[in-house]
């Protein structure tokens, strides 16, 4: 009997080891391209600093990172602002929570064929990010520019509808953000992300719109309701706001990446 109820808790302590060694692995999803790179930075820290193994699973939309989060398939994920996570929160009813910031990436409006807003030609074709919250921040830029005139230049969600004066007569395609450095050539100009230009060779230096240090899409990073005092997951975040993480981006974003943490 002695010897049976040891070897039970011989088990049970097994058990209880591999359970705690399970929750030492975090899931992280991330666009691919720099951010990922970005990432691995934290991501060794958090291994040397926690023993934290963190897992980066690549993606190559906006849409799939938050279902995956939602339905459990990854533990938090970290590629967009919160005006975005609002918008999927309230569009598809996730649970999701801000567990920490990461950087603002300026969304910024290029053309391969002016090289300002005023040369510009009335009737000229622009592209948009098709995603929720990224097409209104590029309206709202063109409205600060005095482009256009928006009903109201506060909705983050503004869509071409919402446009109450175009003297110029632009013409709007609404293009999935990962595409947009693909159709620049077809079109006059196109907002493209941070995300995105960067990989294209394209430099914010160049874009002919941009948004300031002052821009509230300070990106971070995403995790289940309730998950945000998770050890694990206050472990990641600190190992994501160090020096080291800020260098990499610096070296992988000429100066496009601005840390959201620093006040």
């Amino acid at each position: 009997m002695q010897k049976l109820l040891i070897g039970s808790l011989t088990a049970l302590a097994l058990a209880v080891n591999v359970a705690n060694a399970e929750t030492r692995t975090i899931k992280m999803g991330t666009v691919a391209g720099p951010e990922t790179e970005v990432m691995q930075v934290a991501a060794r820290i958090a291994k040397e600093e926690y023993d934290l193994d963190v897992e980066i699973i690549e993606f190559t939309d906006y849409v799939t990172p938050n279902a995956a989060l939602a339905d459990g398939s990854l533990d938090a994920n970290a590629y967009q602002h919160e005006p975005y996570l609002q918008a999927m929160v309230n569009d598809r009813g996730y649970d999701l929570a801000i567990a920490g910031y990461t950087f603002v990436y300026p969304i910024g409006a290029y053309s391969e064929k002016y090289d300002s807003i005023e040369a510009l030609p009335d009737g000229a074709q622009i592209a948009l990010p098709n995603d929720p919250s990224n097409e209104g921040r590029a309206l709202i830029l063109m409205h600060n520019q005095g482009l256009i005139t928006l009903n109201d230049p506060s909705n983050l969600e503004a869509t071409p509808i919402d446009i109450a004066e175009n003297p110029r007569n632009f013409r709007f395609r609404e293009i999935e953000a990962a595409q947009l450095p693909r159709v620049l050539p077809d079109v006059d100009m196109a907002f493209i992300n941070n995300t995105f230009a960067q990989p294209a060779g394209l430099s914010l230096s160049d874009a002919i719109i941009k948004e300031g240090p002052e821009s509230p899409y300070v990106n971070l990073i995403a995790v289940r309701g309730g998950d945000e005092d998770r050890e694990e997951i206050r472990q990641l975040v600190d190992a994501y706001q160090r020096d080291e993480v800020i260098e990499k981006a610096e070296e992988l974003f000429k100066g496009a990446a601005v840390p959201g943490w620093i006040e």
